[in-house]
């Protein structure tokens, strides 16, 4: 049973990488399963049985929501981009108060805010160059392969660091229209570099998250929640126009339903 209810996790977390702004990790946190995916990574060679088998439930579940559900998003967002967009910022919002109360446990210091401001600013930054590298991932031969795998290591950093969406930081590179087509139609030229890039980028980042998030806490939270305000404002599409008001509203607060209804069902489990 607990296999079962990790393989829905990880298909929820699949489907969560795929949303621009809504992150793979913050989804682990009200799901409950973070700290034990960051655990079983750092600490893989201490239980190897259980920590891969863990691992490869969550996994095959994040996968199979990944290539389940990618065309559906990108259908989706072609015929009603509005609303959908406004579903995407419904279920970012409603995950900030979990991480708000997470951010405030623990000692207060007067510059813990400071964090906040910090991530982001990070997330208005990297902003700004947004697109800019499409070109190097339409090329072939060497250079493409190279800056796929460095890709999938910039990816790894969003899929571990809670805030920061996967398909947020593809945006930012100016992949994620090519990834979702790639993953769509099973593009593995292309895929596989990313995935590389991926694995070589958990196996480096793991150890030191987890090392913030056990030695500072709240400054660690704090971070994440500016990284996830900072989405919002980036996500946002602007005020809709017609019948479209009255639908994105409706997204929109089925959004954040979605995710106060997991936090409090999933985590239980």
């Amino acid at each position: 049973m607990k296999k079962i209810i990790n393989f829905i996790k990880g298909t929820i977390i699949g489907i969560a990488m795929l949303v621009p702004g809504v992150s793979g990790g913050t989804m682990a946190i009200i799901l409950g399963l973070y700290d034990e995916m960051i655990h079983a990574v750092s600490s893989f060679f201490k239980d190897i049985k259980k920590n891969t088998t863990f691992l490869f439930v969550v996994g095959i579940g994040g996968i199979t929501g990944i290539f389940l559900f990618g065309r559906i998003i990108e259908y989706s967002l072609e015929l009603f981009r509005m609303p959908m967009i406004y579903l995407f910022l419904g279920l970012i919002v409603g995950g900030i108060p979990i991480l708000y109360k997470k951010a405030t446990n623990g000692s207060k210091t007067k510059n813990d805010w400071l964090y906040l401001v910090i991530g982001f600013l990070i997330i208005l930054v990297m902003s700004l160059y947004k697109g800019t590298l499409v070109d190097l991932a339409s090329s072939t031969g060497i250079l493409k392969f190279l800056f796929l795998i460095l890709s999938g290591i910039i990816i790894a950093i969003a899929l571990i660091l809670p805030g920061i969406s996967t398909s947020f930081m593809l945006l930012v590179l100016g992949l994620y229209d090519i990834t979702l087509k790639a993953i769509n139609n099973l593009e593995v030229n292309f895929l596989i570099p990313i995935i590389l890039g991926v694995g070589i980028g958990v196996i480096a980042t793991t150890k030191v998250l987890e090392n913030f998030l056990n030695k500072k806490p709240r400054p660690t939270y704090l971070m994440i929640l500016g990284f996830v305000i900072g989405s919002i404002m980036e996500v946002f599409p602007g005020v809709p126009v017609g019948f479209d008001i009255l639908v994105s509203i409706v997204t929109f607060v089925i959004g954040i339903a979605i995710i106060r209804f997991l936090s409090k069902v999933m985590v239980d489990n």
